[in-house]
């Protein structure tokens, strides 16, 4: 549930912030993983292929999203999410405007309701809105009803698109097969809403989700969320398809939650020699921003098993493919 609502609404959110099953089936909103079909997942995979292809072959900017306006309001920092859902929004035709919130009337009290409500007023269609309260996007979603709200990011609670950036990246490498795949998340598990994401479509689709880190930054019922949780990162990588790993939130933590970052990297750090524990090629993952030396050493990060790059690659791809589902769904109900 969210910790904190006065940011948002002088009205405290009710039971179910995070999503409901109409919100969730509603396809001009994407607000979570969890709950969807693999039948779903895998359509919006195909599509971001496609976008793909294009994106690689130097095609020209498109018209698909011609008339719709991108609102980009990042209330959290952001580099890759909010670039590249600025990149496909304005390859897809789209007029995008980005919103501080460092120069803006929230910093005069007023919420994020009522300011995302300007921008339903002024003719904003979609909006993509990261947050550090969980359920964030879902609560706009509720009381915007002339928009489409993408959640590029919720306190610790999901980070969709990056989700499906990750499937993208793995599929490949999977040669299109998740079933009997096991990837290892390995870091601060405890606040990361990438690996919530993550976990829920890979268990959709047929992988297994191995999780570890040290006790404190690890959730007591991790195991609920349908992965199972190794004592040692040896353990975790041995035979593993995949590893992802996380940068340590400590912004998000309290004191006391973490050890000394040279005994994190000792216990937790991707070394070559774990990489070499894992099946052959198997590929070495980061959302990003890289702490590098603490979650990769410079030679894994820039190693030949790593994907990074391609993930970022893959990011336009897929919010491509989420804005055009968007647009094309709210363009139904409104139009």
């Amino acid at each position: 549930m969210m910790t904190s609502t006065a940011s948002l609404s002088p009205s405290p959110a009710g039971a179910g912030i995070f999503s409901t099953p109409t919100l969730a089936s509603d396809p001009r909103h994407l607000l979570g993983l969890e709950g969807r079909t693999r039948e779903d997942l895998l359509a919006l995979l195909d599509a971001a292929a496609h976008e793909r292809d294009h994106l690689r072959a130097g095609g020209p900017d498109r018209s698909d999203l011609a008339g719709c306006v991108v609102m980009l309001a990042f209330i959290e920092d952001s580099t890759r999410t909010r670039t590249s859902f600025d990149i496909a929004a304005r390859r897809l035709g789209a007029q995008t405007i980005a919103f501080s919130a460092s120069a803006s009337s929230l910093n005069k009290g007023e919420s994020l309701l009522d300011t995302a409500r300007l921008f339903e007023a002024m003719g904003a269609q979609l909006l993509v809105v990261r947050h550090s309260v969980s359920g964030a996007a879902a609560y706009l979603a509720q009381r915007l009803p002339r928009m489409a709200v993408i959640n590029a990011g919720d306190g610790m609670h999901e980070h969709p698109t990056q989700g499906l950036l990750d499937l993208l990246t793995l599929r490949d490498h999977w040669k299109g097969q998740f079933e009997g795949r096991r990837l290892v998340i390995v870091g601060d598990i405890a606040h990361s809403r990438v690996a919530r994401s993550a976990i829920a479509g890979l268990t959709v689709l047929g992988a297994q989700v191995t999780v570890c880190g040290p006790e404190t930054l690890i959730p007591a019922d991790v195991e609920a969320l349908g992965c199972w949780r190794a004592t040692t990162l040896d353990e975790a990588l041995e035979g593993a398809d995949g590893v992802m790993a996380l940068r340590l939130q400590r912004e998000r933590m309290e004191k006391g939650l973490l050890p000394a970052l040279g005994e994190y990297a000792s216990r937790f750090g991707v070394t070559p020699a774990r990489v070499r524990l894992m099946k052959p090629g198997a590929p070495v993952m980061h959302p990003g921003p890289v702490t590098r030396g603490v979650d990769l050493p410079c030679e894994v990060a820039d190693g030949e098993s790593s994907v990074v790059l391609e993930q970022v690659a893959n990011g336009v791809a897929v919010r491509c493919a989420v804005l055009q589902r968007a647009w094309s769904a709210w363009k139904a109900v409104h139009r």
